[in-house]
């Protein structure tokens, strides 16, 4: 019997399998998890589906494949659209009163923009995205050190380029 590490690493390995493939039944799934070096039973793969509560749903071709919960297949899009987003993105940030400006690499701001109102920290209110700039609307009574805190849990790049530029002025 797998270790509780091994389900959970099948358990994304199923999620992102349903989320880069279209798979339309439990054998195609069974065999894109043997390529990956998973071995289980039908049974299990059937539990596995019903705790990450996949679903059925029609294609473009009418033919219906494996779905994530909505919420599960943003969470899933959004993290590896930061991830991605961030590391080409170089982003950099300012303040001036209630407002911060994030400079980007030209077109990764309106990405970088969806991936923070998804992630909807309190301490944002909204935001507002150019080719290579982001305003971010800062809630009443929110410092800069909570909003670097909150953006640095999927940008962690930040903590580094705020101090730099800290350094830098004086």
């Amino acid at each position: 019997m797998q270790d509780m590490k091994g389900k959970v690493n099948r358990l994304e390995a199923i999620k992102e399998l349903i989320e880069s493939h279209v798979i339309g039944n439990q054998e195609e799934l069974l065999h894109h998890l043997s390529n990956d070096g998973f071995i289980l039973t039908q049974a299990t793969l059937s539990r596995d589906l019903k705790k990450l509560k996949v679903s059925k749903a029609p294609g473009l071709n009418g033919n219906y494949h494996y779905v994530l919960p909505i919420e599960e297949s943003e969470r899933l899009r959004s993290l590896s659209t930061m991830k991605e987003t961030i590391q080409k993105g170089g982003i950099s940030i300012e303040f001036s009163g209630q407002l911060a400006v994030m400079k980007t690499r030209p077109g990764y701001a309106s990405a970088i923009a969806w991936d923070i109102d998804t992630n909807a920290p309190d301490e944002i209110l909204g935001t507002i995205a150019g080719d290579d700039t982001v305003l971010l609307i800062l809630r009443e009574r929110v410092t800069r050190n909570q909003v670097i805190k909150v953006l640095s849990a999927f940008i962690p790049s930040l903590i580094k380029q705020e101090t730099d530029t800290e350094n830098n002025k004086k």
